[in-house]
């Protein structure tokens, strides 16, 4: 399942260890390979293990001479729940310690504006919220004792607000942004740190399920202001930071209003 052998140890500068799920593409990868550049050996998991390992390979492919390598391989599918607890302590086990996770996992199909598909809502809560919760409570179990570590949920600001275009995939990111709220409250005073991550769009397949675009960053641009978010210890950071002030506009608009806004 393992791509590869644990890095080399590097006397002269502390280890850290990270786990991204959903890294085969996209922001997930581009993430992947922003932690691996700052120093991190990273836990790559995703269900496209060919794409996964392409990764790792190019990756690895350019580690510093006195580390064997930077990312770890594992072929996961988030709807796999019930593997979570011990895939996670293999996972760690496999880094020799965890300082940071990041959930970038998301789905957003299709919806047609009158159509309500319970499959593809029961898909959209699965992936965006339960996936979420089923890797996430295990950090924080493992932070919490540990008393320091860092959470990261990858979310969208299409859950600041029920828009009429896609009522399920906003209340599954609606969810994520108040599981990660809850857990930042609760893991705070034990030197937690949790960060909700809201991008606008970004230019991954996603993108082509919305009406209407614009403000697009490329998935690396993403991933820079997401390690960013990382290092300043950011709670809720908006990606590009422009999306805050349009945030705080739509969350203030009055429902009798944004009921008849189209998007």
């Amino acid at each position: 399942m393992v791509e590869s052998t644990r890095p080399g140890k590097r006397p002269l500068e502390p280890e850290k260890r990270a786990i991204v799920i959903g890294a085969s593409s996209g922001i997930g990868a581009a993430l992947v390979r922003r932690l691996a550049l700052q120093g991190y050996t990273v836990a790559a998991l995703a269900r496209r293990e060919e794409e996964l390992h392409s990764l790792a390979k190019s990756v690895n492919a350019n580690c510093p001479e006195d580390t064997e390598t930077r990312v770890l391989v594992y072929g996961h599918d988030v709807n796999d729940t019930d593997v979570v607890p011990l895939l996670f302590q293999d996972i760690v086990r496999d880094l020799g310690g965890l300082d940071l996770i990041v959930y970038v996992t998301g789905i957003q199909p299709m919806v047609d504006a009158n159509e309500y598909n319970f499959d593809k809502d029961a898909a959209m809560i699965n992936v965006n919220v339960l996936g979420a919760i089923a890797w996430l409570n295990q950090a924080a179990i493992r932070f919490e004792r540990t008393r320091g570590g860092h959470i990261v949920g990858i979310s969208s600001i299409a859950g600041d607000r029920g828009r009429v275009g896609s009522p399920v995939y906003n209340t599954s990111k609606a969810a994520l942004n108040t599981y990660l709220e809850a857990l930042r409250n609760r893991l705070a005073r034990r030197g937690v740190t949790v960060t909700t991550i809201k991008p606008g769009f970004v230019d991954t397949p996603n993108l082509a399920n919305a009406a209407k675009t614009f403000w697009v960053i490329s998935p690396e641009d993403a991933a820079a202001q997401i390690y960013l978010a990382i290092r300043r210890k950011r709670g809720t950071v908006y990606i590009p930071a422009r999306w805050g002030m349009v945030g705080l506009i739509i969350r203030h608009i009055p429902s009798s209003i944004f009921r008849w806004m189209k998007f």
